[in-house]
């Protein structure tokens, strides 16, 4: 689903901040091994998430669903220098891969992998956040949420991905197989009336929810 045209599109990423080598790297080694490559955060939504960091300045982050590890290196060009990303992933083919582009970067030993199921994961870790990113199995959303915002610091800041679906959250009529669409309309609503939160919901991508801990 595009919002703009591919001209204006490409003249959005040409007046914001290039990606770096590094990043470039990563983007071409996963689209040349890593099944899926789509899934990575890519470019322009890469700065996004840097940004959005930059202006947390968050001490501890915490991301569900690493993939290879282009979102936790933007997000991690914020952390504090005395700060700590946890990043989950369930994927045991794509731990050495990510450790090492973390160790290529300036944040390798401030970046903690954690391998299995996040609903298991997040309540064994001893922290707060102050910023966390959900990029995973769209059907977990709703439960994601309940057990990062006791964990999210008062002005806190969750990133939501895929929040559109590729324009499906529109369609009431989606197939009964279908487990994702109706899921992430769930997860859209209760970020819109959980007084917990405020949110604003940006047409970036396929969608990305800004979530503040109020």
């Amino acid at each position: 689903m595009h919002f703009l045209s591919e001209d204006l599109d490409t003249y959005v990423v040409n007046h914001s901040e290039n990606e770096p080598e590094l990043l470039q790297q990563l983007t071409r080694e996963t689209y040349q091994k890593i099944l899926q490559p789509r899934m990575l955060s890519g470019h322009y939504q890469g700065r996004v998430l840097s940004m959005i960091s930059k202006l947390v300045n968050p001490k501890n982050i915490l991301e569900i669903g690493t993939y290879t590890g282009y979102s936790a290196l933007c997000l991690a060009e914020g952390m504090q220098k005395s700060g700590e990303m946890h990043t989950i992933d369930i994927n045991e083919e794509l731990v050495d891969f990510q450790r090492l582009y973390f160790d290529k970067s300036d944040f390798g030993k401030q970046i903690h992998q954690h391998l299995g199921n996040a609903l298991d994961i997040i309540p064994t870790l001893n922290k707060t956040f102050d910023l966390v990113f959900i990029d995973a199995d769209k059907e977990n959303y709703v439960k994601y949420f309940e057990l990062i915002i006791e964990r999210l610091n008062p002005g806190g800041v969750i990133i939501s991905d895929n929040v559109l679906w590729s324009g499906k959250v529109l369609d009431t009529t989606f197939k009964k197989d279908d487990t994702s669409t109706p899921a992430l309309i769930a997860y859209n609503k209760l970020l819109k009336e959980d007084p917990r939160v405020e949110t604003v919901l940006l047409p970036i991508r396929d969608g990305l929810t800004i979530s503040r801990k109020v």
